[in-house]
């Protein structure tokens, strides 16, 4: 077997190359078949955990094209594209989706996507199906199922494990039932369930080490802490709108203005004008950043038509005057933003 670098000791020389951005990794890889093994193989993704170098990345799947996700790396300003979801379910949406162990999850969803030419209905409003995306193998596999169908859910890690909430059924009826995954024994197992369910969608956020699940339309926000204590159902008043979560602090986009949301009172950060004319776009926090990433742009009333953007704007909150600056667009992606979260490599 020939040695990585001539001269030294292989777990030397993989923690030379632990040093090296992700983004160049293909690159490396064609120097030579043990240079390519040792750029897949754990040993090098546990020796970035040893040297401490390990990147975060933006995860994102937007409407256009269908089932494609990319990888933003913020510190080099560009975009990667992954393999494609191998999922049967043509524009899957309404899914799931975050990251634990180096690993990107996409969980439930579903599709109403209609055939062209039969004019029927191609796919289900939720399935079960978990897939996960290994960045160190570069491909995806299928996980344990989720123990029902879900769409429009909240999905949140915590403490290295997925916690599933609420949502909508195959039949588009609301549940409350509550489930969490662990990823190193790919089991689920139930958990208390919701005190409340509401007819429409719910996302979640964790601030504090608690997991937040907040329905659309409605101001009661329902909390947990420990997944064996189950839920508490507090009324934060916390304005309606995408969120974001920076650096432990809750922001929030209503009316084009970006507020920071506290328990019990809010701060207005900065005007969105930039983006206010965006909908269906994501908005994510990333080191000291807020990005609004995709979405469609109009009608108004000088142009009817939707036009999808791939526009990446950033907001830096983390210290001094807020500043809006534009980054690289997405490359391939384009449109209302389906998934986004973030991967730590």
């Amino acid at each position: 077997m020939s040695v990585l670098l001539e001269g030294l000791p292989d777990a030397v020389a993989l923690r030379c190359l632990a040093h090296v951005p992700f983004y160049l990794h293909p690159r490396l890889e064609l120097v030579s078949q043990t240079w390519r093994a040792a750029l897949r193989s754990r040993e090098l993704f546990k020796a970035r955990e040893d040297v401490g170098y390990q990147e975060e990345f933006l995860c994102v799947c937007a409407f256009e094209p269908d089932n494609l996700w990319q990888l933003y790396d913020p510190l080099h300003d560009i975009w990667m594209t992954l393999p494609v979801l191998p999922s049967k379910i043509r524009h899957l949406a309404h899914f799931g989706c975050v990251s634990t162990g180096g690993k990107l999850f996409v969980l439930g969803g579903g599709s109403e996507a209609v055939d062209p030419l039969t004019g029927d209905q191609d796919g289900s409003f939720a399935t079960k199906e978990v897939w996960s995306y290994d960045p160190i193998i570069r491909k995806w596999s299928q996980c344990k199922p989720m123990s029902v169908p879900r769409a429009m859910f909240a999905c949140c890690v915590m403490d290295g494990k997925i916690i599933v909430a609420g949502g909508f059924t195959s039949c588009r009826k609301s549940i409350s039932q509550a489930e969490l995954y662990d990823p190193d024994k790919n089991t689920w197992v139930s958990i208390p369930d919701l005190p409340y369910t509401h007819n429409s969608a719910c996302s979640g956020v964790v601030i504090g080490g608690k997991m937040h699940v907040v329905h659309k339309g409605f101001s009661m926000v329902q909390v947990l802490g420990k997944p064996s204590d189950g839920w508490t159902a507090e009324d934060h008043g916390w304005l309606q709108g995408p969120m974001a979560v920076v650096e432990g602090a809750l922001y929030v986009m209503s009316h084009g203005l970006i507020y920071r949301q506290e328990t019990e009172r809010r701060k207005l950060v900065v005007s969105a004008y930039e983006v206010r004319k965006r909908i269906g776009s994501a908005m994510i926090g990333l080191g000291e950043d807020i990005y609004v990433v995709g979405g469609v742009i109009g009608p108004d009333r000088c142009n009817r038509d939707i036009t999808p953007t791939s526009d990446i704007d950033v907001l830096s909150v983390g210290s001094g005057r807020p500043v809006w600056h534009q980054a690289t667009p997405m490359s391939r992606c384009r449109g209302t933003v389906l998934g986004c979260t973030k991967l730590r490599i």
